[in-house]
């Protein structure tokens, strides 16, 4: 019996042996997020960044509960293991590493580099996670009033972001330190809730996270706000305006769902950024003060024993590095993912 082509017409054939269902499962169609997805978990590289980035983020979060319940000890000193005869220099090969140092004892004091190491993650990512955070919220919100306004907001938008950028970061930095933590432990920690900010350690972790986003915001405000200018000629935009829609609902409803792609992007290439900064600030003598581990204050100590031990030196600056090598990577593998068009 023959089918009749008008009956036929719009319908595809299955292949021999499948059904329709299956059919239709194999061409159903992707959203743009899980094309991204499957883009990024493509590449190889980025994979494995992701892996190290998320092994750091959970090293950060679970140092302080190790050191908590006994696990980690980066304030125990170990000097029966040092030889005095030396400086205080590690006994053994590669800085004292043993079973229960596995990656040595700063010498001087004879303290566990993992553990110090481990928990200096907590604080330098949290000033950094802290820091992108700021500095994103900021930034965005300028640039979507600063690239739908146009006009005089536009320009002094502009503006302040042409002077914000004129200040050089680091000779503000160390300016403004020492004033800075002093107002922040003396008067700002008398504030309601604010109290823990007499702690010294929170007061510089504060005052870096300050400085980070006070004069990180504009390159993001800039982004945003060319994003937004070609963005708020569409038609949707249009009929939000013809329908009332206020100025709140046109940011935050229309707009700002069409620029998080490089929203997220620029994100993941903050966080890199700001942990490098942490650590150059730490070991200015800026950041956060020793016995506290930071990976700047740990470099610092570091280069006064490149010498007599350079597994001290040496394993800071491996750390870091890879730190920041993964969530650049990861930065790029988002980028990627998300244009396409785009080759690394």
């Amino acid at each position: 019996m023959t089918i009749p082509a008008s009956e036929m017409e719009g319908h595809a054939v299955p292949p021999l042996g499948e059904s329709e269902e299956g059919v239709a499962g194999k061409v159903a169609g992707r959203s743009p997020t899980q094309l991204a997805m499957a883009r990024f978990r493509a590449d190889k590289l980025s994979m494995i960044s992701f892996y190290v980035s998320c092994f750091v983020v959970f090293a950060a979060v679970a140092s302080p509960i190790l050191v908590k319940i006994g696990v980690f000890d980066p304030d125990g000193l170990n000097q029966d293991k040092l030889n005095t005869d030396l400086g205080g220099i590690p006994h053994g090969a590669f800085g004292g590493v043993s079973w229960s140092h596995p990656l040595g004892l700063t010498p001087g004091n004879g303290e566990d580099l993992l553990s110090r190491l481990s928990f200096s993650m907590t604080y330098s990512l949290g000033i950094a996670l802290t820091g992108t955070l700021i500095t994103v919220l900021i930034g965005v919100v300028l640039g979507i009033i600063s690239g739908f306004s146009g006009g005089f907001v536009d320009a002094t938008v502009g503006r302040f972001i042409d002077l914000t950028l004129s200040f050089p970061q680091t000779m503000m930095l160390l300016a403004l330190a020492a004033p800075t933590v002093l107002l922040i432990r003396k008067d700002v920690s008398e504030l309601p809730l604010l109290g823990f900010l007499e702690n010294p350690d929170l007061a510089n972790g504060l005052f870096v996270v300050i400085i980070l986003s006070a004069f990180g915001w504009p390159p993001v405000a800039r982004v945003v706000r060319g994003q937004v200018l070609s963005i708020r000629e569409r038609e949707f935009i249009e009929a939000a305006k013809l329908i009332g829609a206020s100025r709140k609902r046109l940011y935050f409803k229309e707009v700002l769902p069409n620029v998080w792609a490089p929203i997220l992007v620029y994100t993941t290439l903050l966080i890199p950024a700001y942990i490098s900064a942490e650590a150059a600030f730490s070991f200015l003598g800026v950041g956060i003060k020793p016995p506290t581990p930071t990976l700047g204050n740990i470099l610092r100590d570091s280069v006064s024993w490149t010498t007599a031990d350079p597994t001290y030196f040496f394993l800071p600056g491996i750390v870091l590095a890879l730190t920041v090598v993964a969530f650049n990577l990861v930065g790029d593998g988002a980028r990627d993912a998300l244009d396409p068009k785009t080759h690394r």
